[in-house]
């Protein structure tokens, strides 16, 4: 085998934001790996964003995404999709990332046409199959499929071992922190004036991000309706709320929160745009996954909107807190956070157990060692 043809698939703008990083590396390695980019752009917009920051061009782009999109029509029409670009590319390995739709579907493509697979951010688990819903699921069914784990931590490695996975497991971090390193800095001037605009210094800014599926109803009523009453209860405080395209997300959302004096409800935001405005935030509250990740890198307080997380390290860790989705809970850890200056020093000195920028080299690296173009194994992460 003269070069090890590596085809990476992704979809999300998630998804994009932590593969970059790792498409960026394989680029280095011209003499041994021939990379390969497919995206299904399961999300259009968002994804084409991430795209033109990381300056990542796709060799195959699916351009699946359609209006009020349902998940069987993702899985079916990826699934067709990505059969073709298979067909044509015959790459020797094909690398997917984390739990979306396009994950599933990559690796199970991938299986059909006896492709190696490799598992980006492999064996976090909440152990609960509904939630997140079909993240869980896709990742549960990822992880059987893949032939190489790349964990971000001991504890996701240990989550594959328990479950008896077959492949190869590598303790890599995480790639959303090399994707920090790439975007935050200290005079950064946000491509929204409005952003610019804020009063950083003498304003509590609180990003706020709200899309979950799985919190769709009462649930996410309730994260409104306490929105609401910490930001009438705190002059001092200004909710920033990037708000995802999903109409049922914009439509409440403007409702609940729309004649709200310091509550900006503003248009999604690329990725440089988000990691700077995390930076300089107060504090975030959100039921994202990656942003539990990235914020300990940032010295930032996270409430977890959600009733549990995949991602317990940071809980462990102490920069982040699962305050769940009942209107009360989340109302009384925001203000411990705003009153109590003990309690946020506590959360934003907290150490990052996510990684140290350097996970896709491990994972560049350990694809080597896998096809035999290195004789000793990467040494593993460790916080």
């Amino acid at each position: 085998m003269s070069k090890i043809k590596v085809l990476t698939v992704f979809g999300t703008r998630p998804e994009a934001i932590k593969m970059a990083p790792l498409v960026l590396e394989l680029q280095k390695y011209k003499d041994e790996v021939e990379s390969i980019v497919c995206v299904t752009a399961q999300h259009r917009e968002m994804l084409d964003q991430v795209m033109n920051i990381f300056d990542i061009k796709a060799d195959y782009d699916l351009d699946i995404m359609e209006k009020s999109q349902t998940l069987c029509k993702i899985t079916t029409k990826a699934l067709v999709g990505l059969d073709d670009v298979l067909e044509k590319s015959k790459p020797d390995i094909v690398l997917v990332h984390g739990d979306t739709t396009t994950t599933f579907v990559g690796s199970l493509a991938a299986f059909y046409h006896k492709i190696p697979v490799g598992h980006v951010e492999a064996g976090l688990r909440t152990f609960d199959k509904h939630s997140p819903f079909p993240e869980e699921i896709n990742r549960l069914l990822t992880g059987t499929i893949a032939d190489i784990h790349f964990s971000p931590t001991e504890n996701n490695a240990k989550n594959l071992r328990d479950e008896k996975k077959v492949g190869d497991i590598y303790i890599t971090g995480n790639t959303v922190i090399d994707a920090l390193k790439e975007t935050v800095q200290e005079n950064y001037k946000f491509t929204q004036d409005e952003l610019n605009n804020i009063d950083y210094d003498n304003k509590k800014v609180i990003l706020l991000t709200a899309h979950r599926r799985e919190n769709y109803g009462e649930p996410f009523m309730n994260i409104l309706d306490a929105v609401k009453e910490i930001a009438e209860k705190f002059d001092d405080v200004l909710f920033v709320y990037p708000v995802h395209l999903s109409p049922y997300i914009k439509d409440n959302a403007k409702e609940k929160l729309g004649n709200i004096q310091n509550v900006k409800l503003i248009a999604p935001i690329n990725v440089d745009d988000m990691h700077n405005l995390m930076a300089k935030s107060f504090m975030i509250m959100t039921d994202s996954g990656g942003i539990q990740e990235e914020a300990p890198s940032l010295g930032k307080p996270v409430l977890v909107l959600r009733t549990e997380t995949e991602r317990p390290e940071a809980v462990q860790a102490g920069t982040v807190k699962v305050s769940g989705v009942n209107k009360s809970d989340i109302i009384n850890d925001a203000i411990k956070l705003l009153t109590d200056s003990n309690e946020y020093e506590k959360m934003s000195k907290a150490t990052n157990p996510y990684g140290d920028g350097f996970a896709s080299k491990r994972i560049v690296e350990s694809i080597l060692y896998h096809f035999g173009k290195r004789q000793e194994k990467p040494t593993d992460f460790k916080v």
